[in-house]
């Protein structure tokens, strides 16, 4: 044995089946030691953005670590982004990054890097292994800080010569660090602040948005009336008929303070108090109102569904929440095609149980809308704001739920960034339908133009906002990279497309021109 099936058996010990991989000459002994050890199933991506962004998919929707593989500290550094998405998510990952040999970094060699100093930013926990003996015990700690509540990213780099040289055998997993149980007494104080006669809302995140603890959310707000909120963003969430209804604070600073007017306590459950998602002149960066109490009912790294069962018993909550979204299909749309009658026919035809990978952008609001009351669905948004995630993120959340329909929903120009994902679609063969959004611009900027108090802008400064010429042809991309598409002009085409994508299994791509 060496080091690098020292660290493959070591993750496979550990839970982790999955490896998100784009390697290089100092990964090959890492490599070679996945056909040497069972239980890994790599993953090729073409860029290590997807790499990075498919972990994360995978972590939200499996609820454990997914690895990536990821080529000295360049490669590293071309995750980044979606790694910062991933950490805002609180998502499990742990990143095994190949570095030059021990001996051969004096050197300076042309690779050369500070792989912790490019980690730093985007991870909660880092080590540079030193030796093989003793590389195996280093996997196991770098799995146990990934799965530590709330979840965290977890960099183990491993010099080339840490892989080849001979190893001990492998290690075994950690006990789970959290997430710990709330104090009773934080409960009652919270539920006495429930009692008091004012107007309340909690901000929900985590598991709470889920199962059990969406459920308890409801018996809560059946008992005192207080209103159930999630963040624009929140990672993952339940939505749709049958379940408790949630209402998502909106994207736009002075949107956040007319939502959130009449609030007098808030109450954050695994939640950070509310805020606008950039600062513009004139406009408050604070959501709530002026003199809005903050109570905490559950810290990130506390149960927040746990929490939530508590408190409701505490209150002596019904045991059913009061209310529950109804089914209601939109009608189907016809003529032109546009973001409306895209979100119509995608509410009306997925199936019970899809997931939305979702970077759907300025498309998005009519998503909502329809999707609120549509069949029941899980919603992985872009928890960071660094687009280019929808589409590694639908990888990732097919892997974990091979079994349950994936829907992209995507901006042209989210999708530019990290189209390669097709591509490991199509060699995985998974149940992704994609849908581009094709407005050939970058929408959200021409609002944000406006927004920042810029004024008139001239040519110049529009050019850097529109994706024409060359206009993007999705449909060609997607067939240069295995996955079957097509192109819809009126909501009639987009119709029969989506249909027959959801009556279908494998990869899909259809380009809605709006």
């Amino acid at each position: 044995m060496n080091g690098a099936h020292s660290v493959v058996q070591t993750l496979v010990n550990c839970g982790v089946e999955v490896c998100f991989a784009n390697p290089g000459t100092s990964e090959m002994h890492f490599v070679a030691a996945l056909d040497a050890v069972g239980g890994m199933r790599p993953v090729l991506c073409l860029f290590e953005g997807v790499a990075t962004g498919a972990a994360d998919g995978y972590g939200r929707i499996a609820g454990k670590p997914a690895a990536t593989l990821l080529h000295l500290g360049p490669g590293l550094a071309n995750g980044l982004a979606n790694l910062h998405n991933a950490r805002r998510a609180a998502s499990p990952i742990v990143n095994v990054v190949g570095d030059h040999a021990t001996y051969h970094l004096q050197y300076d060699a042309l690779l050369t890097s500070d792989i912790a100093g490019f980690a730093r930013p985007v991870s909660s926990w880092i080590h540079q292994s030193t030796s093989a003996g003793s590389v195996g015990a280093d996997a196991t700690r770098a799995v146990q800080a990934a799965r530590s509540a709330p979840g965290g990213i977890a960099t183990l780099i491993m010099p080339a010569d840490v892989a080849w040289n001979e190893a001990a055998l492998a290690a075994h997993k950690l006990d789970d660090i959290g997430p710990s149980r709330v104090a009773a007494d934080s409960i009652e104080a919270v539920a006495a602040l429930l009692g008091n006669g004012k107007k309340s809302a909690l901000l929900i995140r985590g598991d709470g948005l889920r199962g059990a603890g969406l459920e308890a959310a409801g018996r809560i707000q059946a008992k005192t009336g207080a209103r159930l909120l999630c963040d624009t963003f929140a990672p993952h969430g339940e939505f749709g008929a049958g379940r408790v209804p949630v209402e998502r604070i909106p994207y736009f600073a002075e949107q956040i303070v007319m939502f959130l007017k009449d609030v007098e306590q808030l109450i954050l459950v695994g939640a950070k108090p509310p805020v606008s998602f950039f600062a513009y002149p004139g406009k408050p960066s604070w959501g709530a109102a002026e003199g809005c109490v903050f109570s905490y009912l559950a810290q990130p790294t506390e149960d927040c569904a746990r929490a939530l069962q508590d408190l409701a018993d505490a209150l002596d909550a019904p045991a059913e929440p009061a209310t529950r979204t109804p089914l209601v299909l939109p009608e189907l749309p016809k003529g032109k095609l546009n973001s409306l009658g895209v979100a119509q026919v995608i509410a009306h035809y997925t199936p019970d149980n899809a997931i939305y990978a979702d970077e759907s952008a300025t498309s998005g609001l009519a998503l909502m809308i329809h999707l609120a009351r549509a069949r029941p669905y899980t919603h992985l948004p872009l928890a960071g704001g660094s687009i280019g995630q929808g589409l590694p993120l639908a990888v990732g959340a097919a892997l974990a739920a091979p079994d349950r329909k994936v829907v992209c929903p995507s901006g042209d120009g989210g999708a530019a960034y990290t189209l390669q994902a097709l591509w490991t679609m199509a060699r995985e063969n998974l149940d992704v339908t994609v849908v581009i959004f094709a407005n050939h611009s970058y929408a959200i900027l021409n609002i944000e133009l406006q927004r920042v108090g810029v004024g008139s802008a001239g040519a110049k400064a529009l050019s850097m906002l529109d994706l024409h010429n060359p206009e993007i042809n999705w449909v060609q991309i997607a067939s240069g990279l295995g996955v079957a598409a097509s192109r819809a002009t009126t909501a009639e085409e987009f119709t029969a497309q989506y249909a027959d994508a959801m009556a279908q299994r494998g990869p899909r791509l259809i380009e809605a021109m709006i």
